[in-house]
């Protein structure tokens, strides 16, 4: 029977095998030392989040962990649910990493959806939770429609337990694991044998060490896309304890379900709210790029639109350089969330950067100050930004 991680965050085991009944309402702990044998310590992460540096997670009063799908959804896992219906039981806290603090924002449930195939050899362990009313201007987690981002490094964040066996934490915690194959997975015991392939990813350390652990179910495991922002691939399910040796943590597949939680949300009446379309802003003031320097910015004030940016932000630049492979171009969000569009490349000696990137900045509040940012990495060559305009 699989030992749900029911409001887990990430353990860090200090290499003392303690048992773990259900995981339910898991957590981070500080980083253990060494375990003995590992060639190095086996602890990425397991460190306070900074407050709003994973704005869209919340914790939900049962024990679970969730993120923000929409300004009115919590997407969270099907094993921290009772059944599909209205369901007013269920406190969120969403805003905040210390639950103590009085600046955090809560709603109650006003309905759950927990997805039938949970419990089936199908698998499937995801949940929608709708709120009583929308978080107005809560900032969202897109979730991957592809499996591109089914490997890598994850990141993982909750209040569940510090320690198998242990308490949940106040504060929210993060830390970091590496993509276990399927394979590797299910080999690694006896209780990881029903491990379904197309619903399930693993991830942990072979020497464990960091892992969700008790009170993290529900939460996110997620990483940066190809424009740098993030973007969940995991929903925290279960383990064979917290931050065992060869015990990898189990996330539901999000690529696998993206598209039955998106014709759930939109029929629940909360999907993201459809940015507005064909707004464009423009900078067309000059501002020169100093060779091999600081870098610059340009400032777009984005003003009358409401909701979330789309995932479709086009950003045309036209800058004037006699190299354009010195340039590294970022877009930078009005909270300071960077979206990197250009790395430089000393291949590429053509001049001039006239062309259109498109960013997924669903997750970011339109309205506000977005900046350009170019730095000339290499010396010998100078030029210019002449203008850069945003397209919603």
């Amino acid at each position: 029977m699989h030992n749900s991680r029911m409001g887990r965050v990430i353990a860090l085991a200090a290499g003392v095998a303690m048992s773990c009944a259900a995981m339910a309402g898991q957590a981070f702990a500080a980083p253990p030392p060494s375990l003995p044998g590992d060639p190095t310590p086996q602890v990425v992460g397991g460190s306070p989040a900074a407050k709003g540096e994973f704005p869209w997670m919340v914790r939900l009063s049962m024990g679970c962990g969730g993120a923000m799908y929409s300004e009115s959804l919590v997407l969270t896992a099907a094993h921290c649910l009772g059944s599909t219906g209205p369901n007013t039981s269920i406190t969120v806290t969403y805003g905040v990493v210390d639950l103590q603090d009085s600046a955090a924002i809560r709603r109650t449930s006003s309905y759950v959806y927990k997805y039938p195939g949970y419990g089936t050899s199908e698998g499937g362990d995801w949940a929608l939770v709708k709120l009583s009313s929308p978080i107005t201007g809560a900032a969202t987690l897109p979730i991957t429609t592809t499996k591109s981002f089914d490997t890598g490094t994850f990141t993982i964040a909750g209040w569940g337990d510090t320690s198998e066996g242990g308490s949940a934490s106040r504060y929210l915690l993060k830390a970091q694991v590496p993509f276990v194959d399927d394979t590797t997975c299910r080999n690694s015991g006896a209780y990881y044998r029903d491990l379904i392939f197309n619903a399930e990813l693993c991830a942990g350390y072979p020497g464990g060490g960091v892992d969700t652990c008790q009170g993290d179910s529900g939460g996110p495991m997620f990483r940066r896309d190809n424009n740098n922002a993030w973007i969940q691939v995991g929903i925290v399910s279960h383990g064979d304890g917290c931050a065992r040796r060869n015990a990898p943590g189990v996330y539901t597949e999000v690529s696998t379900f993206a598209s039955a939680i998106a014709a759930k949300a939109a029929e629940l009446g909360g999907g993201p709210t459809p940015p507005p379309t064909g707004k464009v802003f423009e900078n067309t003031g000059n501002v020169d790029i100093p060779d091999a320097g600081a870098a610059v910015t340009s400032s777009i004030a984005v003003t009358g639109l409401t909701g979330k940016a789309p995932a479709t932000l086009k950003a045309g630049v036209d800058i004037k350089h006699t190299y354009r492979g010195d340039l590294v171009i970022d877009l930078v969000a009005p909270d300071g969330t960077t979206y990197r569009m250009k790395n430089a490349s000393s291949n590429d000696s053509s001049a001039n950067v006239i062309t259109t990137y498109t960013v997924d900045a669903s997750s970011e509040v339109a309205a506000g100050t977005w900046k350009l940012r170019v730095q000339d990495t290499y010396s010998a060559d100078t030029g210019y930004i002449d203008s850069w305009k945003l397209t919603f």
